[in-house]
């Protein structure tokens, strides 16, 4: 079982060793069986057990922090995950070994990756292909290229999350982030096509068409869709097979071709059912009815829609359940089947409610109030308690202090006071005098120089007193500098350097020849380049943060439109990104919407209601409620 996408199972070499050290191989030969069994947790045990007994065997303690870094990745926890795979690189650097060190820069930048610092991430995988081109090695090249394409579309997805955005409508940075995606992942595919490896091939393909489906190129998502889906059947691979009729479908409904995408949809469901993965059989079903919305076929629509119900109430999918009555609730009110609207209607405002969802709650309302209105019902309590905006009064424009005083009570959490602190009262702001701005600059700065006193360094101290300043050089030539920087500089290094009897499980009777080789090893410039950007990255997080603006995007709740998915919904976000973009379609092809008449004893009729507005802006069958 591959515990990474770009790991490759260390295996361990069978040689003469010790009592302590053969137990250690004997524990992580175990750890390795356990982990390709499945059970990592308990592999992950028997890897912490041979680090207890130790080794002086630099590649067997490689191969065990490798594969313990591959475990807590399939574990989640990829803070321990960074851990030994950064423990592994270092190993692989001290003993020269190339392959190593691609390999575990290559798990590194996945797991880096995973933890959202996209930038480190690059780093090493692209040290990762660097190192693979090098030692031409292709199938390593292959990875490393794919990869990276991961790395890119993941960071063009996170940079674009904030906000709700249509496929293609994106910023320039997030267009350029999947733009180089693209680029890696046709280049794998260029490659596997060369090597013959067919399944890497269809992964490829899979992720080519969810990025040109983000940039909204739909046409070459359903070609990379269609080719992964004919790999997928060549392999039998049921699931693959079903993420590329439920992808093709998505695609289809932007090209607003609802027929085809309504085929792939089933064929979704069928291989749901076949799987016997009852949330992606609900999410199919929700697919089919929204996508019969589309189509007007509202009878189909219901029908799915209840087959949604149904599974997310076994599955104990509360948001799923509010999602199917807000759908049935429109369904039936296009028929003009107000009741039963307006029952699903009162059922999704229940279930609002509980999930704590205003925007739900918001619509469910609406809705309510809609539908009560067009059967002649009496407003409900809630709404009566409710005032329209539209009846507020704008009041005279209030005093300055009024203003001043409302504002700061907003600001402070629950409308209080800090404790504390007590407001003046505030006066209209009097002509400003030169004479007070200069006495208060010079306040500030005599402030200000005592605390710059007690932080400068003193250059002239006495030898005798503290024995470890430097000297500074007096009159004498810039080699001097340059000698006293070095010298600086160099401990600063020492002081970061790595420590190597800190690596866990590494016995000390290895520790003598990790110095030699250190000793005598020669830095190249791909290791000076290596040093360069780790640095950076130091520096980086050392620099003191400029102010943050006063909201914080990342704390922000949710946009209004945003909703926590269900197990049983597809994406949170997909169909509301249809209903926007084919809005425009549907309300040129918009026909009356149903109007229900209420005739007095005398055959009169004295007035007409308008129907229900559904989130979908589809229109009526042109049924009329008997």
């Amino acid at each position: 079982m591959s515990l990474s996408a770009s790991a490759e199972n260390l295996t361990f070499e069978t040689q003469d060793y010790d009592g302590s050290s053969n137990m250690c191989l004997e524990l992580a030969l175990e750890g390795e069986r356990l982990c390709k069994a499945g059970d990592c947790r308990a592999g992950v045990a028997f890897f912490q057990a041979a680090i207890q007994a130790g080794t002086d065997d630099l590649r067997t303690l490689s191969a065990i922090y490798s594969q313990l870094g591959n475990a807590y990745f399939y574990l989640g926890d990829y803070g321990k995950a960074m851990q030994y795979h950064k423990h592994d690189l270092t190993l692989a650097r001290t003993m020269g070994d190339k392959l190593g060190e691609a390999k575990s820069s290559g798990n590194l930048g996945n797991t880096l990756k995973v933890m959202g610092r996209f930038d480190e991430a690059v780093v090493c995988c692209k040290r990762h292909l660097e190192l693979s081109r090098e030692l031409g090695d292709r199938l390593s090249e292959g990875r490393a290229l794919y990869n990276l394409g991961n790395v890119f579309h993941a960071k063009g997805k996170h940079i674009g999350r904030v906000g709700h955005k249509d496929p293609g409508d994106f910023s320039d940075d997030v267009k350029g982030c999947l733009q180089q995606a693209v680029t890696y992942y046709e280049e794998n595919l260029s490659l596997m096509r060369e090597l013959g490896d067919v399944a890497a091939q269809g992964r490829a393909c899979g992720n080519l068409g969810n990025t040109f489906y983000l940039l909204g190129d739909f046409a070459q998502a359903i070609h990379y869709h269609e080719e992964r889906l004919s790999i997928a059947r060549q392999f039998g691979d049921k699931a693959a097979e079903r993420r590329a009729h439920s992808n093709l479908g998505n695609s289809h409904i932007f090209m607003g071709q609802f027929e085809e995408a309504a085929h792939h949809y089933k064929r979704t469901l069928a291989l749901a059912q076949e799987l016997g993965d009852h949330a992606v059989e609900a999410q199919a079903c929700y697919s089919l009815g929204n996508t019969y919305t589309l189509l007007r076929d509202y009878e189909t629509a219901i029908e799915y829609h209840l087959r949604h119900l149904l599974i997310a109430q076994n599955l104990a999918d509360r948001i799923g359940e509010g999602r199917a009555c807000w759908s049935l609730g429109n369904a039936h009110a296009s028929l003009g089947n107000h009741e039963k609207a307006l029952q699903f209607a009162k059922k999704h405002l229940e279930i609002s409610k509980e999930l704590g969802d205003p925007v739900g709650e918001a619509t469910a309302k609406m809705n309510v109030a809609d539908l009560r209105k067009i059967l002649n019902l009496p407003d409900s309590p809630e709404s009566l308690c409710e005032t329209p905006s539209s009846k507020s009064t704008s009041p005279k424009e209030p005093q300055f202090n009024d203003v001043t005083h409302q504002r700061i009570h907003r600001l402070t959490p629950d409308g209080k006071q800090r404790p504390g602190l007590t407001l003046p009262p505030m006066k209209a702001p009097s002509p400003a005098k030169n004479e007070d701005d200069d006495s208060f600059f010079d306040l500030l700065s005599r402030f200000q120089s005592k605390r710059m006193d007690d932080q400068r360094c003193s250059l002239t101290v006495d030898n005798k007193e503290n024995t470890n300043v430097v000297n500074l050089p007096r009159n004498e030539g810039p080699d001097d500098l340059i000698d006293m920087i070095a010298g600086m500089q160099s401990k600063r290094m020492d002081e970061q350097r790595v420590a190597l009897p800190h690596l866990p499980g590494l016995q000390s009777s290895s520790l003598q020849r990790l110095a030699e080789s250190r000793n005598n090893s020669v830095p190249d410039d791909s290791f000076l380049d290596q040093l360069v950007r780790c640095q950076g990255s130091r520096l980086e997080d050392q620099r003191s943060p400029l102010p943050v603006p006063a909201v914080d995007v990342e704390a922000d709740p949710p946009p209004a439109n945003s909703r926590k998915s269900g197990a049983t919904v597809p994406d949170e976000d997909f169909f509301s990104l249809i209903m926007r973009f084919q809005s425009g379609r549907m309300d040129d092809q918009r026909a009356a919407v149903p109007r229900v008449e209420h005739r007095m004893a005398n055959g009169n009729v004295p007035h007409a209601t308008n129907g229900i507005s559904n989130n979908f802006k589809s229109n009526s069958s042109g049924k009329k409620k008997k």
